[in-house]
């Protein structure tokens, strides 16, 4: 697929955006200014541009604990967005979702899921109202390698296929489901050979190329507007940091993760523009001073914001 110049820059920012506001989040982590705990996708940031950029505007997204980038590539508000991950009634849900947990329904972000593949369900109900609706959307829906082998995994995309629902499922495989290597959890060598059980194409890519995540989700919404049904795609990738917070890192070598890092996806794609003439050096720097700036900005703003009123509590609670 050809794409414009303007594009890849953009990309390209909201790349450096997405690990601006996970290297911020670790300094907030160190300072106490964030509770709970968090999941970084450093690493990640072409599975999560490439997806999102296939997408239009009315589709719909289902996210993952590890969605930061997914956000910043949806194009959340960047202060929002901060100002949740900071407990902040600023925040897109007024602070009580935090880092995993942001959505913006109105906007198509249907939420992030702290719940290891509980958004898989979801994005077939999601898949059946667009059907019944009859409208040309679709839903992408987001988990990692360890929601491969829940049972939730199996259930939906066997109903999902069965219904032809308009639904792409996006697996990010970082190789590890918390401390386990994929290779000790599976007895296949690519998940997306899964897909052929259950009558949907499945594609495996390099998940740190933008450009091949890009085509291959491209397509699978090609396929899914077209009323011919889900598929399965597989973006092969690689998370720096561990598992979360807590995750002392210690199952993984240090000649593993440098390995990984040299194949890291911003200087990556950055390179590979420099080389064909579409940016300079100079330019490519402002655009990770810019995103850098970008991500203080919305630090002050949600550290300007009020913290939720105790009195509204109950508010959104169903059941007391």
């Amino acid at each position: 697929m050809s794409v414009d110049k303007n594009t890849r820059i953009d990309w390209l920012r909201q790349m450096y955006t997405g690990r601006a506001f996970e290297e911020m989040a670790e300094k907030l982590y160190a300072l106490g200014k964030i509770h709970g705990t968090m999941h970084l996708s450093m690493g990640m940031e072409a599975s999560a541009v490439g997806t999102i950029a296939a997408i239009k505007e009315g589709d719909y997204i289902l996210g993952t604990h590890r969605g930061h980038t997914q956000l910043v590539a949806y194009g959340a508000d960047l202060n929002r967005m901060m100002a949740e991950f900071m407990g902040k009634a600023a925040g897109y849900c007024r602070g009580r979702g935090g880092s995993m947990h942001i959505a913006d329904v109105p906007g198509g972000y249907l939420g992030a899921q702290g719940i290891v593949g509980g958004n898989i369900p979801l994005s077939v109900g999601v898949g059946l109202t667009i059907r019944n609706r009859k409208t040309d959307q679709i839903c992408v829906c987001f988990f990692g390698d360890g929601a491969a082998n829940e049972g939730a995994f199996h259930e939906s995309l066997n109903m999902a296929a069965i219904w032809k629902l308009p639904i792409v499922f996006v697996c990010e495989n970082n190789q590890y489901g918390m401390s386990m290597n994929i290779k000790n959890a599976m007895a296949i060598d690519q998940i997306s050979d899964r897909a052929a059980s259950y009558g949907m194409p499945g594609i495996t890519v390099d998940g740190n190329d933008v450009m091949a995540v890009y085509e291959a989700v491209g397509e699978a919404i090609k396929r899914a507007r077209a009323g011919e049904g889900p598929s399965l795609v597989e973006n092969n990738t690689y998370r720096w940091r561990g598992h979360s917070k807590s995750d002392a890192n210690r199952y993984r070598t240090k000649e593993e993760i440098a390995k990984w890092m040299k194949k890291d996806p911003i200087a990556r794609f950055q390179g590979q523009m420099i080389k064909e003439g579409v940016l300079t050096q100079a330019e490519a720097d402002q655009i990770a001073t810019d995103a850098k700036e970008a991500i203080e900005s919305a630090v002050k703003f949600a550290d300007a914001s009020p913290e939720p009123d105790v009195s509204t509590i109950l508010e959104g609670v169903y059941v007391e």
